[in-house]
């Protein structure tokens, strides 16, 4: 098997774009002594960031606002997931579920 340097080239830069963000913060954030107030405001991003990504899928339809009813419906027992238990990982799982069973049976 040959190995073109252009596609060798290509993986090691996509690698450290990927891991430059993720490591560099990690490891300046981990010698810091973060505030309360903004560790708390920090436990907040990733539901924010999972609210943006379901409400642009929910509310920018191919057909129209709101014409996608399997979605809409399989929004409501994520949501419920994602109030009572504040799992991002239960969340997640639920709402895969819920799309596939709907769409098996809708």
């Amino acid at each position: 098997m040959e190995v073109r340097a252009d596609v060798l080239l290509i993986i090691i830069g996509a690698a450290l774009v990927t891991l430059i963000p993720r490591v560099v913060p990690l490891m300046v954030l981990s010698r810091m002594n973060i505030p309360d107030w903004a560790m708390r405001w920090l436990n907040y991003i990733p539901i924010a960031v999972m609210a943006a990504l379901v409400g642009e899928q929910l509310m920018t339809a191919d057909h129209g606002l709101f014409q996608n009813k399997v979605e809409l419906l399989a929004a409501l027992p994520t949501f419920a997931m994602a109030i009572f238990t504040r799992s991002l990982l239960g969340t997640v799982v639920v709402g895969i579920v819920s799309v596939m069973v709907l769409r098996l049976i809708l």
